[in-house]
């Protein structure tokens, strides 16, 4: 039976290594252009974490029957495969409750009324699953969700604010498409490390009859019909940052 327990101790450390493996190929695949985003998400996460899960269970297994005949082999390699497993599931687990957490939502936007118009990304976005108009639909939805987002007031002038609001892009690491005071227009696009996931962003400023300025920031994922609330926490981040 030990020799049992010993090897079903190694195949739940090899299945959780292998599962573990799949998870992290899902986001660099999808980074690198191997598959899109709903075979990284639906099939390798979805088996990845089944596969994890099952894991877990065979060294439980093995714990459990190492206990209940007093006989300790391959407890510290079932201990160690209980431990790849469950850091393995834990992350499409964490990334699901995201999702379920989040309206779903990819477009969020300062201004629903009259959202902030993409122009030197509008073509990249027209071929990109979300296209590059704004989702109406999601404005009531994104007002209950989120009402503290709203457009920013300020009482410099545009060209300030522009200059304010160009170094805060380029602190937070976007990568800038278009840098237009003239126009009061920024554009530029945030990628994530592990998946590669572009969102893009849009600010327009505007001098007010006071002196001021007012600026409204859309930020919308290019795929994905649910961003996990990345993109609401990316606004609050960048208005925050003016202030």
């Amino acid at each position: 039976m030990t020799g049992l327990q010993k090897a079903l101790a190694a195949l739940a450390l090899l299945v959780g290594l292998v599962a573990g493996g799949v998870i992290g190929v899902a986001g660099i695949g999808h980074k690198y252009g191997a598959w899109d985003l709903a075979f990284a998400e639906n099939t390798l996460l979805h088996y990845g974490f089944l596969a994890a899960v099952g894991a877990g269970g065979a060294a439980i297994v093995t714990l459990l029957l190492g206990g209940i005949r007093g006989k300790l082999g391959g407890a510290f390699t079932a201990l160690l495969a209980l431990a790849v497993a469950g850091g393995v599931a834990w992350v499409p687990w964490q990334m699901k409750q995201q999702e379920e957490a989040s309206p779903a939502l990819h477009d969020i936007s300062t201004d629903t009324v009259n959202p902030p118009a993409f122009v030197t990304l509008a073509e990249v976005r027209r071929v990109a699953p979300n296209g590059a108009d704004y989702d109406a639909a999601g404005a009531a939805l994104q007002k209950k969700a989120y009402p503290e987002i709203v457009t920013y007031r300020s009482r410099v002038s545009a060209a300030a604010l522009h200059g304010k609001a160009a170094q805060v892009v380029k602190d937070m690491g976007w990568q800038v498409a278009a840098n237009l005071s003239d126009e009061g227009r920024i554009e530029a696009t945030s990628v994530s490390e592990w998946f590669g996931l572009k969102d893009d962003i849009v600010i327009r400023i505007a001098a007010t009859e006071d002196g001021g300025a007012v600026l409204d920031i859309r930020a919308a994922a290019r795929e994905g019909d649910n961003d996990r609330g990345a993109n609401a926490a990316r606004v609050r981040a960048f208005i925050a940052a003016l202030r």
